[in-house]
């Protein structure tokens, strides 16, 4: 009997470089594991579009990192907006993500609400945190834009003074399940690391040959599983004489919390505030905000230092 079904390609993430235009780039596809990070939450689909977006541009902008136990950070935030804060991490491919929110006020909206509707005067910072070096990068731009997207290119247009592209795109399946897919490209002078990077002329006929191909890439084939990620880099690129595929990553969700490191942090606050913190049954109820799991911890578990 000949197997019918379509490839799938989700939960991955690859890079490229065009040596020849002194470009690089990445590439992801999510899909059960965002499912299973949105899951978590009973999100209204405003919010279950716009964390995926969020996720997908995490995994994008930490798949740049070279060190292995680094953290990237995506964390966009306003001062009384229907979105009080939205924040997604990546490490080692693991993403995680959750947004906070005022449902009523939500519920006034359209189906198709603005970036300005949720945020109003809202911001996004983006945090690099080297593990080995122990050194932290942030930038902070608006988010004045129409987009995430165009916010993460503002980013780095700023803080790196480095000419970005970001493209976003997501799909419902049969199932009603959300795919979500993305492309990041930047311009790197010179080709090397370590040189002077400089803002691209405006002028710059490198830079724009490959923004033009990659702004080509439509959201239906970003978001579609059955074209391999390496297929959607060679049908933006296959006329450069020289395209370098890079190791693929694949992804998982990833939250970290931990009931021993839950006893741990409460285990520093004095003996009165936890028995605050405890219901009548002296226990202490904790809920992890990314995926909703629920740590009872009885106050018995404190066990007071020998004298």
């Amino acid at each position: 009997m000949t197997d019918t079904r379509l490839p799938t390609d989700l939960d991955r993430v690859i890079g490229f470089t065009i040596p020849g235009r002194h470009a690089r780039g990445r590439v992801v596809r999510l899909g059960p594991v965002l499912d299973e990070i949105l899951s978590a939450h009973a999100y209204p689909p405003v919010i279950e579009r716009l964390l995926a977006e969020a996720l997908t541009l995490t995994a994008l902008l930490g798949a740049t990192l070279k060190d292995a136990e680094g953290q990237m950070t995506l964390q966009a935030q306003a001062q009384g907006g229907i979105i009080s804060l939205l924040v997604c991490d990546y490490r080692g491919g693991e993403l995680r993500g959750y947004v906070q929110f005022d449902a009523d006020r939500l519920a006034m909206l359209g189906k198709n609400p603005s970036l300005y509707a949720l945020f109003n005067k809202g911001y996004l910072a983006v945090t690099f945190d080297q593990t080995l070096t122990r050194e932290r990068y942030q930038g902070i731009v608006p988010l004045d834009g129409a987009s995430l997207a165009a916010a993460a290119e503002s980013y780095f247009l700023q803080s790196e003074q480095i000419p970005s592209l970001v493209r976003l795109g997501l799909h419902r399946d049969a199932a009603g399940k959300l795919i979500a897919g993305g492309i990041f490209l930047q311009h790197l002078p010179e080709g090397e690391e370590g040189r002077e990077r400089l803002h691209a002329k405006l002028d710059h006929p490198e830079w724009h040959h490959v923004e033009t191909l990659a702004a080509t890439m439509g959201a239906d084939e970003l978001a579609d599983a059955a074209l391999p990620l390496e297929n959607l880099v060679w049908r933006l690129f296959n006329e450069e004489p020289e395209v370098r595929l890079l190791a693929g990553t694949d992804l998982a969700r990833g939250c970290r919390c931990d009931a021993a490191y839950i006893l741990q942090v409460l285990g520093k606050f004095p003996a009165e505030e936890r028995a605050a913190m405890a219901d009548e049954n002296g226990i202490i109820s904790v809920d992890c905000a990314f995926c909703s799991s629920k740590f009872p911890v009885p106050l018995a578990d404190f066990v007071p230092p020998p004298l």
